[in-house]
């Protein structure tokens, strides 16, 4: 754990490239360039969270004195899952797991984004929560990472095609969450006349607006407002401006490079499953952060900071002062922009909604996330609720309903709903 992301997954991507039959010269530069990528990924995503992170905190001492549940931010759930003894035992745990799923054909995601292990441990540490025994949080850690596996299994053409990533599959449960909202919201829109009509991506955007639709432009444009909601002088406006246009333009490189080093681990995968699993597709799990350069998913993760801040106000019932979270919107619609077809005027209306969601299921679940921080030890810096907007999603939700009505046998009979339909799916149906 002490190398950090940085150095682990780089030598993470050169061991499945020997595994996979990949010359370890061509293993090695894998790995580097993967590595590389990770940092300017990381660079970026720092710009982007210390720029709007500050002038957020800002705006919520201006507008949210009403709001008494603090948005510490999914930030910290990486630190928190591995902080923990769930968090440790489940990195061999899945590892070994996930390749035992993919020998026998139950799955076809091999997933190699450790770090974002977190989730499903978080998943885990809930059920630890509610129903009090650590031997029933590990088993809910482990039907969590089952869940990421099945959802990654079933989202991955779609997304694939999408972004133009073959042979890889994102595994992140906060983006991969989303798309169960984006899949019918998509069936609304289609049925709603007039609103059907309107197609609009950022190329589209770009040639109707000219300049103004580029999306260097419209990061510019949203950094401008946030320094201005956040009171800031020219200066603070004008740096904050330029700096949320540089993670616009910057953000996609990082990405490519990212995807430089993968491919060809991806095509070795793919050829090693012709050659020694009869032709079954092997896909490599990965993070969000591959997607999160797309241009709609920045316009619209940017628009949304604004939008949750006045939501955050306007929502009856809505306990939750949004701060920690609003740099990471990007990380969690990510996965919903393939389902609106790349179209950022559904995008955005359907993920403002989507946010409505999250503002509600993290106020109910903060009791549970704050005694979540209390079981790990974990200083989260105050003595009230506190809470992730971004883990106000229904899988959280639907563990802590399971575990609270039915014990640790509502988390078994979910893993053995999951490996049956996985089975049938890659197994059954396929034969």
């Amino acid at each position: 754990m002490g190398l950090g992301s940085n150095v682990f997954l780089p030598l993470i991507i050169f061991v499945i490239g020997i595994l996979f039959g990949l010359k370890p010269s061509k293993s090695f530069i894998s790995g580097i360039t993967v590595g590389i990528g990770s940092i300017g990924l990381g660079l970026v995503l720092n710009l982007l969270s210390e720029g709007l992170g500050t002038a957020i905190q800002k705006m919520g001492e201006q507008y949210g004195g009403s709001l008494n549940i603090l948005d510490i931010g999914v930030g910290v759930g990486g630190p928190l899952a591995f902080s923990t003894s769930i968090g440790i035992l489940m990195i061999p745990i899945s590892l070994i797991l996930n390749l035992v799923f993919v020998v026998l054909g139950w799955t076809k995601t091999l997933n190699v984004d450790i770090w974002n292990f977190w989730f499903p441990i978080f998943l885990g540490m809930i059920t630890q929560s509610v129903t009090g025994n650590f031997w029933f949080g590990l088993i809910g850690a482990i039907v969590a990472v089952i869940l990421q596996w099945f959802l990654a299994d079933r989202t991955q053409e779609t997304v694939s095609e999408f972004f133009g990533y073959p042979g890889i599959a994102i595994t992140h449960m906060m983006g991969l969450s989303g798309i169960l909202f984006a899949k019918p919201m998509n069936w609304i829109f289609d049925r709603i006349p007039g609103f059907n009509k309107i197609d609009a991506d950022a190329e589209t955007l770009t040639k109707r607006f000219g300049i103004l639709g580029d999306t260097v432009i419209i990061g510019l444009i949203i950094g401008i407002i946030v320094g201005i909601m956040a009171g800031y002088d020219t200066a603070g406006i004008g740096n904050l401006g330029i700096s949320t246009a540089a993670v616009m333009k910057i953000m996609p490189k990082m990405v490519a490079m990212f995807m430089e080093g993968l491919m060809p681990i991806a095509d070795a995968a793919k050829e090693f499953a012709n050659k020694k699993l009869n032709g079954r597709q092997v896909y490599i799990g990965m993070d969000a952060a591959l997607t999160v350069g797309h241009p709609t998913i920045m316009s619209t993760s940017l628009k949304l900071v604004p939008i949750s801040l006045l939501l955050a106000l306007a929502l009856p019932g809505n306990q939750v002062l949004p701060f920690g979270d609003l740099a990471f919107f990007a990380f969690a619609i990510c996965l919903m922009i393939p389902y609106f077809k790349g179209n950022i005027v559904r995008a955005l209306v359907g993920c403002s909604l989507y946010v409505v969601t999250t503002f509600y299921i993290s106020t109910w679940l903060a009791p549970v996330v704050t005694d979540v921080f209390a079981l790990a030890s974990f200083d989260v810096g105050t003595t009230g609720l506190v809470t992730m907007l971004l883990s106000g999603l229904w899988p959280v939700g639907l563990f802590v309903l399971l575990a609270s009505y039915l014990g640790i046998f509502g988390i078994v009979i979910l893993g053995g709903v999951l490996v049956g339909i996985s089975i049938y799916m890659n197994k059954v149906k396929k034969a």
